[in-house]
């Protein structure tokens, strides 16, 4: 099966300059630049060696370290070789990526969820807004830098019969905890032991 997956490969970086192809986990993996990814999703779906024709997701991998932070990452299956692909563009933060609603019209709502989580804008887009969160959402909470708790929480309020937004209150400290083994003992004193040294 590698075989196969090696030999499409390379016929799929062969057919578009400046693509890279490897094979990971059994799946085909395969990067190109953000400009280039309308022209390759085309391909992979028009191609009689590809033939992928079934769009599966978008998503996009955070990574706050890099200069270009965002994976956008692209699943499709080819039904007829039973085959997926995965397809990875590296992009910067705030950088526009090419919608592919034009080539996967299913690639509307995706697109609208990576926008709305991770923050990448999707040029040429029909309707790039929100889409699971909420209008006055301030931003994106899968990215890696978005702090655990919100920056607002919501409640309905039965004196105002409305839902109403509040800065995040934290009612109980941090807890520290140790995590040592219990079996290696501590290094302060437990409640009871000192009836056990007695």
């Amino acid at each position: 099966m590698d075989d196969a997956l090696n030999a499409l490969g390379t016929t799929i970086a062969a057919a578009l300059p400046g693509a890279s192809a490897s094979v990971a986990f059994g799946d085909l993996a395969i990067v190109v630049e953000p400009g280039k990814i309308v022209e390759t999703l085309t391909y992979l779906r028009d191609d009689p060696a590809c033939q992928f024709i079934c769009f599966i997701d978008i998503t996009a991998v955070d990574h706050p370290a890099r200069e270009k932070r965002f994976d956008v990452v692209y699943h499709l299956l080819s039904p007829k070789h039973n085959t997926r692909v995965r397809v990875k563009a590296p992009v910067a933060d705030g950088e526009p990526v090419p919608s592919a609603v034009g080539v996967f019209p299913a690639a509307n709502w995706f697109e609208r969820e990576v926008y709305d989580l991770f923050g990448v804008p999707f040029a040429g887009h029909p309707d790039l807004r929100r889409i699971l969160t909420d209008y006055g959402f301030e931003g994106h909470p899968l990215r890696k830098d978005f702090p655990m708790t919100g920056f607002v929480e919501v409640r309905y309020d039965d004196e105002e019969k409305r839902v109403v937004y509040e800065p995040v209150k934290l009612n109980q400290e941090y807890r520290q905890f140790d995590f040592l083994s219990p079996w290696e003992g501590t290094d302060y004193v437990i409640p009871g032991d000192e009836k056990a040294k007695g």
